[in-house]
């Protein structure tokens, strides 16, 4: 579909990226992506706001990727939305029926009516001829914050009741179970996640997300909004990205502390670097990852870019890996996704036996957390994050999640994982404790 595409220039206007998400707020659906200006190899916009949904598909798991793919080749348009992690119900013989407070559809995307890029010092309005005649007023709004839903300023009665979905101990319990699973030789690693949570309470999403955003300062941050439900993410980590005929993969696995000192934070990375159990963990979840892409790529084509580099982050230093290839001329867009999902870094291997004991170990339903979040374009390019180091809103339910989770493998120390979970909980941790 057509669009109509007008660039202006944002020079002078500073606060063009904080008003244009104020400004987002009046309409019931809304995504943002934005890269926060972190420099890295692949890359189209620093910004991206997709508003006011004029076709949508909404599903369960039940032959979701299918319905994607029929979905996305009729619309031939910018779609934006989502893929949980319970689509692994799609593509394998598996099961989710573990709790659920959230509640979110296992498969979203939408065609928005009202397209959004800041890039360099533009913004670019691409709208659906519906309502291109309002592109002049939408920019005066934006650039002088006027005609906005700003955020509610909620004053909490309480501070935030945070509860652990399982204790100490069980969690502890439950490592020594993977634990005994790969000395069986049943998997080789796996991923364990756990679930923080908050009840009966309202939250202001956007505060709470200006915030996380403002602590992380991550590459693949979002602001999704559909009607009452919320994810707020401040995720460093890139699932997979289609470019022309190449496949992009950047999988992490490896977490250190950022430090205030220099030097005591040079030897944090340094240490992340040479940690023998956290490159095994990388190298574990790349092999996977090649398995997975070798099913659309065409031979020979897929190779290591990187493997265990370290990218440092405001709060924390990251082992990444970038795994690359191309796809067979006759692939379609959505196969690729299905054939890789759900991402390595989040199961395990082998994946299926790795997503079975996750499920029979973990106590929450990952629904949206641990999914995908991103965009399609036109001509059946993708770019999709990995949800994690995020807050996820139900409003209805005044149900607030964030989980997080390492990797369990043969070397692990169930002590140290519980404490690794700790520090990449740390940031959503302070923003609902201080979200008065």
């Amino acid at each position: 579909m057509q669009r109509t595409i007008k660039t202006l220039s944002i020079e002078n206007n500073p606060n063009c990226k904080e008003n244009l998400l104020i400004w987002a707020q009046q309409f019931d659906t809304a995504i943002w992506l934005d890269s926060n200006n972190y420099k890295q190899q692949y890359t189209s916009f620093q910004a991206a706001l997709a508003v006011d949904e004029f076709t949508a598909i909404k599903t369960d798991f039940t032959n979701a990727f299918d319905k994607l793919k029929e979905y996305q080749s009729v619309t031939k348009d910018y779609i934006f939305g989502y893929l949980s992690y319970d689509l692994k119900n799609d593509v394998e013989q598996l099961s989710s029926s573990n709790f659920d407070g959230l509640r979110f559809a296992d498969l979203y995307f939408f065609q928005p009516q009202k397209l959004i890029f800041i890039k360099n010092k533009t913004i670019e309005f691409h709208y659906l001829p519906l309502v291109d005649d309002e592109i002049e007023k939408d920019f005066n709004a934006i650039i002088h914050n006027v005609n906005s839903s700003k955020s509610n300023n909620l004053a909490l009665e309480n501070s935030l009741d945070i509860k652990a979905r399982i204790s100490k101990k069980e969690y502890l319990q439950k490592i020594n179970k993977m634990l005994d699973h790969i000395k069986r030789g049943d998997i080789y690693e796996a991923n364990f996640c756990q679930e923080f949570y908050v009840e009966n309470t309202e939250i202001d999403p956007l505060t709470i997300y200006n915030n996380l955003n403002a602590i992380s300062e991550p590459p693949f941050a979002v602001f999704l909004k559909i009607e009452h439900q919320y994810l707020l993410s401040a995720s460093p980590e890139r699932y997979l990205r289609k470019q022309g005929g190449k496949i992009i993969s950047q999988p992490i696995k490896g977490t250190a502390k950022r430090l205030p000192n220099t030097n005591e934070d040079l030897k944090s990375a340094l240490r992340l670097e040479r940690d023998i159990k956290e490159q095994s963990e990388n190298v574990m979840i790349v092999d996977l990852v090649r398995n997975d892409l070798s099913k659309s790529a065409k031979k020979g084509s897929v190779r290591v870019e990187e493997l265990c580099k370290i990218y440092s982050f405001k709060q924390v230093h990251q082992m990444i890996s970038t795994v690359v290839s191309d796809i067979k001329e006759e692939t379609h867009a959505i196969t690729v996704l299905k054939d890789t999902f759900p991402m390595g870094s989040m199961t395990g291997a082998p994946k299926v036996s790795a997503m079975n004991i996750i499920e029979s170990l973990e106590e929450t339903k990952r629904g949206l957390y641990s999914g995908a979040v991103g965009y399609f374009t036109p001509n059946g390019d993708f770019d999709f994050n990995v949800v994690i180091r995020s807050i996820l809103y139900n409003q209805k339910q005044h149900y607030t999640s964030y989980s997080v989770g390492s990797a369990i493998t043969s070397k692990s120390i169930p002590e140290n994982e519980y404490q690794e979970c700790l520090l990449k909980a740390a940031a959503m941790r302070y923003v609902l404790s201080n979200a008065k």
